[in-house]
């Protein structure tokens, strides 16, 4: 019986170790961007690996960066703010605040927000997060407002899309 039990462990190791060597092989985000009725604003909450934007900040700075610590976050905070914004249908750059990130040793939460606006049909949306570092990523963003559902995958060669 303990032989049986030892045997099943090292395979469920072996298993697993084989999933964390291929996990990392595609390359994702995700963002839901949805509004607040209570507060009148809309909300992007953006998901990223962790190790994704650790290399990512690594390669354009020259140092390891830990994104758990403080002072990771501007550095983040201005890659972000250059990669990921909205547009008005009248052309004009939304204000999108930083209200913060969260980071843990597998997952990056990034957390935005457009004050007192409820975003408009016909909105750009320009999400090239890590798509220009690394060829095979793709962002998927979740749109919530007036309406059903809208679903949008960004990739190399959509890195701009407008919601309906």
């Amino acid at each position: 019986m303990m032989f049986k039990h030892l045997r099943l462990c090292v395979a469920t190791v072996l298993a697993l170790a084989g999933t964390a060597a291929h996990a990392h092989n595609f390359h994702m985000g995700i963002a839901d961007i949805s509004y607040n009725e209570r507060t009148g604003s809309t909300e992007i909450v953006h998901t990223y690996t962790a190790h994704d934007l650790a290399t990512l900040l690594t390669n354009l700075y020259g140092r390891q960066f830990d994104l758990g610590q403080p002072d990771s976050e501007a550095p983040l905070r201005r890659y972000v703010e250059k990669q990921f914004y909205l547009d008005g249908p009248d052309g004009q750059r939304l204000r999108v605040s930083w209200v913060g990130v969260k980071a843990d040793a597998d997952s990056v939460v990034i957390l935005q927000e457009i004050e007192h606006t409820k975003l408009a049909k016909g909105t750009r949306i320009h999400n090239a997060l890590l798509i220009d570092f690394l060829p095979s990523q793709k962002n998927t963003v979740n749109l919530q407002a007036d309406g059903p559902l809208q679903t949008f995958i960004f990739d190399q060669s959509s890195i701009d899309q407008t919601t309906r």
